[in-house]
């Protein structure tokens, strides 16, 4: 099998060499109309609000301030999940929202919520967004160091 083709190839060079050339061109501009993306960012778009609460311990932001807020942020359009992290006198919440959402489209919702539910939480917390960054940015913050 293998001698006929190259037999065939050695008659009909010419086809040969013309294919060879296509398939390069049709490569080329392939390469040239792909979007490139050098680490593409997969993570969902989120939202991290932090909460302080100076001297409390976590039974006491939990109750007062996690939870409150944690319900609140269920009700924003396109949420896929709320996760609530209660530690002594600070508060971290992640929300996660569907595919898709604009960063700073969610970003505005979770500013327009908090905004709502800050009356209800206990004198002396202070709520606020977390940094305008991806899940992405957590690799760079792991893999740059020495």
């Amino acid at each position: 099998m293998i001698p006929k083709i190259i037999a065939w190839s050695i008659q009909k060079r010419f086809w040969v060499l013309g294919l060879a050339v296509a398939i390069i061109g049709w490569g080329g501009v392939s390469l040239y109309r792909s979007p490139l993306d050098a680490i593409p960012d997969l993570s969902d778009t989120q939202v991290i609000v932090k909460a302080s609460f100076a001297g409390q311990p976590p039974s006491v932001v939990e109750n007062q301030v996690t939870y409150p807020l944690t319900t609140a942020f269920l009700t924003i359009p396109g949420v896929r999940h709320v996760r609530g992290y209660s530690d002594f006198g600070n508060s971290l919440i992640y929300i996660l929202f569907k595919e898709g959402t604009d960063q700073y489209w969610a970003r505005s919702r979770v500013l327009e919520y908090l905004n709502q539910v800050e009356g209800r939480l206990p004198s002396g917390v202070t709520a606020s967004l977390g940094p305008d960054a991806t899940g992405l940015g957590w690799v760079y913050e792991y893999a740059l160091v020495d």
